[in-house]
């Protein structure tokens, strides 16, 4: 007695379907968002734990708080700030938009891109704010 064979045929690596890569698809704005949300939620914390390092060398005196003071007044410095400051501005918008979705409005697929584009806008006009306020304070 012959003894069947239960496996499937193998295929060869070539002659696969290929699953697209996710470079293949373009994902809308509100995937995109949703993605940047998690991204500054993630700077946000780590920004928490660098003004945690920067209160504690405030406290232990001028000697300590001089590198910290040279390193946030360089370029390198001033990006991260900046940086942060933008995060949190995204962060706070895209939240905001969080809370109307939870009211049960801007789900249709229109209001999802306007109100996207919306928040990137808000995040922009009040980046911009911050910027001026810094300049004219200096």
């Amino acid at each position: 007695m012959e003894r069947m064979n239960t496996e499937p045929p193998r295929t060869s690596v070539c002659e696969r379907p290929l699953s697209p890569h996710l470079q293949a698809y373009r994902l809308p704005v509100t995937a995109l968002l949703s993605v940047t949300h998690r991204i500054t939620g993630i700077l946000l914390s780590l920004g928490l734990v660098g003004l945690v390092l920067v209160l504690m060398s405030v406290v232990q005196g001028p000697s300590a708080y001089a590198p910290v003071h040279a390193f946030l007044s360089g370029i390198a410095g001033r990006i991260l700030l900046w940086t942060w400051i933008a995060a949190l501005l995204f962060h706070l918008c895209h939240g905001i938009r969080h809370l109307a979705w939870d009211t049960g409005h801007g789900f249709s697929r229109n209001s999802l891109t306007y109100y996207a584009l919306g928040e990137l806008a808000a995040t922009l006009v009040m980046l911009l704010a911050v910027a001026v306020a810094t300049i004219a304070r200096s």
